[in-house]
């Protein structure tokens, strides 16, 4: 094993497990169901999301990407 399968193997064990967490800490889809069993809802927070999970949001996309990257060039340097 070189030096490069190494290093990208320890930078998809990294961007998995990032990834599982960032995943975990995201809201639920299910917390806007609350208006189908009579949940009130006000018209302006309806579909706003927050700021922390557009951040979550934005990190599992960019971890996502890194974590493909980094399996496709392992698979194409091995």
């Amino acid at each position: 094993m070189t030096t490069a399968q190494i290093a990208l193997s320890i930078v998809m064990i990294v961007a998995s497990l990032f990834l599982i967490i960032v995943v975990l800490l995201q809201s639920g889809a299910q917390q806007g169901l609350g208006a189908v069993s009579g949940g009130a809802e006000t018209f302006f927070g309806a579909g706003k999301a927050t700021a922390a999970d557009k951040v979550l949001a934005r990190l599992t996309s960019v971890v996502g990407v890194v974590f493909v990257l980094a399996a496709l060039v392992l698979n194409l340097i091995h």
